[in-house]
């Protein structure tokens, strides 16, 4: 296991980059883990607006949402979604949004 450090806490991350605790999550986390993990320098609104999202949805059900809903939640085209978080609304953006790996596509 690995750590990033946020706010002087060392959070866990997996072989893989998501939170292992994803109570643990903050949205300085999440840009911890965008430059650490995604390698994104900033976070846009945009982005911010796929991750809330995401985690609205990852509270209320304990399960990471359709990319579908992402995409008419957000009005964002697929294509944009994948230019927000190069490596996929489920890799990047669920990791980004504090959730453990999603077992199935989002």
């Amino acid at each position: 296991m690995s750590f990033i450090e946020v706010n002087g806490l060392k959070l866990e991350i997996n072989e893989e980059g998501f939170l292992t605790d994803p109570q643990a999550w903050s949205r300085e986390a999440a840009e911890a883990l965008a430059a650490s993990q995604e390698g994104l320098a900033a976070l846009t609104p945009e982005h911010w607006a796929v991750i809330d999202i995401i985690r609205e949805h990852y509270l209320k059900t304990s399960l990471a949402p359709m990319v579908r809903h992402i995409c008419k939640t957000t009005g964002f085209p697929l294509r944009h979604v994948y230019e927000l978080f190069p490596s996929g609304p489920a890799k990047g953006a669920c990791k980004l949004a504090g959730l453990p790996k999603p077992d199935g596509c989002v």
